[in-house]
């Protein structure tokens, strides 16, 4: 598979938004039959993703899906299913036969989601079988390139001199640039004005266009536009320098410790799904993240290969819904 360009992976995605560590899975899945020699799949997969085309989620299954398809023998068709943080596209996926024919991508808000939500619609454990964690992404502070606002300590003066006027974006209530900000407001003891909107695609063309002043996507949807020059980076709210932008200091580094957040993207099936068929689709996702195009075009969006067994994926998905958690009882946060 040759790397895609951006321009390449965004015009497939918005023209489908218009159509009607290779850890060994444990136990069972380890023993089950070679892919070869499995009858799954005979048809197209459908891949459900609950966020808005050209999102980082979005590409990043662009990117599988297109190297996957020749391994599994049959194409992998994206379907864009957004709204309410994921759960719609989310509760689509729960409800779907098990027959390996449907696939989620399993994002942080289905974790984060049982607790804001008081009724996100689906069961983030009982209702899926977590086949493996894929990708994760930083979560970075920026703003317009063009802003007066150079540093950290530069938006510090301004919310502290504007308390509750200053406004940013959330790519919508429950995601990691909502209660991250949330977090950050907190940490620094300032207030700011949210404006939530319906993924990070939105929240980063906000910006673009002096909607909101600031803002914390996921590193994938903003490095594209930080590296050409219409995006400032602060910082990263992660523990460590993001190695494709590493002139970017953490929030620690800045002086704001314990604001250490991280983007995840897995793949996710209805539970009851065949051991059989599982583990076929483990074998080629696994294959296909080894491959050197598609770790390459991961980074060129900002993402980073990050695999996970179910095993580990599970306990992920659980610290996840344990963070947050703890984060809305700290913030004041109450279930919507």
């Amino acid at each position: 598979m040759n790397t895609l360009s951006r321009r390449q992976l965004l015009a497939r995605a918005m023209g489908a938004a218009l159509l009607p560590s290779f850890l060994p899975m444990a136990g069972a899945l380890a023993a089950r039959p070679a892919l070869a020699q499995a009858p799954y799949p005979s048809r197209p997969v459908k891949w459900l993703v609950p966020y808005l085309a050209a999102t980082g989620p979005d590409i990043a299954a662009r990117i599988l899906a297109e190297a996957v398809g020749p391994l599994l023998g049959q194409p992998i068709v994206i379907e864009n299913r957004a709204g309410a943080a994921g759960n719609i596209g989310t509760r689509v996926a729960a409800k779907s036969p098990a027959d390996g024919y449907t696939l989620l991508y399993t994002g942080t808000p289905l974790a984060a989601n049982m607790h804001i939500y008081k009724n996100p619609g689906y069961d983030a454990l009982k209702d899926f079988r977590h086949i493996m964690r894929l990708s994760s992404s930083d979560v970075g502070l920026v703003v317009h390139a063009d802003s007066d606002i150079r540093t950290l300590d530069d938006l510090l003066a301004r919310l502290k001199a504007n308390p509750g006027q200053v406004d940013y974006a959330s790519g919508g209530i429950g995601t990691p640039s909502h209660l991250g900000m949330e977090q950050f407001l907190s940490a620094t003891r300032t207030k700011a004005m949210h404006v939530p909107y319906k993924g990070a695609s939105e929240l980063v063309n906000a910006i673009l266009g002096h909607q909101v002043v600031f803002g914390m996507p996921i590193f994938a949807a903003a490095h594209p536009m930080i590296k050409a020059g219409k995006l400032r980076a602060l910082a990263i709210a992660g523990p460590r320098r993001n190695p494709v932008a590493p002139q970017v200091p953490t929030l620690t580094e800045l002086g704001v410790p314990g604001v250490e957040l991280t983007s995840w993207g897995g793949l996710s099936v209805p539970a009851g799904t065949p051991d059989a068929v599982v583990n076929a689709i483990y074998k080629a996702f696994s294959e296909a993240l080894r491959q050197p195009a598609v770790i390459a075009a991961l980074q060129e969006n900002g993402g980073l290969v990050d695999v996970r067994d179910s095993a580990s994926f599970v306990q992920n998905i659980r610290q996840e819904m344990q963070l947050t958690e703890a984060m809305m009882k700290k913030v004041g946060l109450q279930p919507i």
